[in-house]
């Protein structure tokens, strides 16, 4: 009796975890798009909401910085060219980060490597396929408003 109790007691534990995981491949909150290598216009701009109630830190480890959502806050289904990098780049009031759960499935997070306290990933060969996109609200959980760029050209 008491292991059964023990065993249902450490599947609620980790039924409450997975309840904050990052869900890639989720209804992204702002959209997506179907990109292909030399699309134009070039930036691409999305306007959204950066952060949510979820520290990256803790649900991704390694560079991953700031709050996000569960669902992704953009999505890009791009289709890669032989030259073209792929840059994502954020500009915002607040301090933001990025976080990216690319095309071959690897977590790429990025904090202040843009003009200021704003993130930047270069992605100089990205295969084709999905890539979402989570703009991290750093120190807070507050949702500020913030510019995403998708460029083959330059980071903003």
């Amino acid at each position: 009796m008491f292991r059964a109790c023990l065993a249902a007691g450490a599947g609620l534990v980790l039924a409450a975890g997975a309840a904050h995981a990052q869900d890639p491949g989720a209804a992204p909150s702002f959209g997506s798009i179907d990109l292909s290598a030399g699309f134009s216009p070039d930036p691409f701009t999305v306007e959204l909401r950066s952060g949510g109630p979820i520290d990256a830190q803790r649900a991704l480890g390694g560079d991953c910085r700031g709050f996000i959502a569960s669902a992704p806050d953009f999505s890009i289904n791009y289709g890669a060219g032989e030259t073209w990098p792929l840059i994502l780049s954020v500009r915002a009031e607040a301090d933001t980060a990025l976080v990216v759960n690319d095309a071959a499935g690897q977590w790429r997070c990025d904090d202040d490597s843009g003009a200021g306290t704003n993130p930047s990933i270069r992605l100089p060969n990205p295969p084709s396929g999905r890539y979402d996109i989570w703009v991290a609200t750093y120190g807070s959980s507050s949702l500020e408003p913030a510019t995403l760029y998708i460029s083959e050209l330059a980071s903003q």
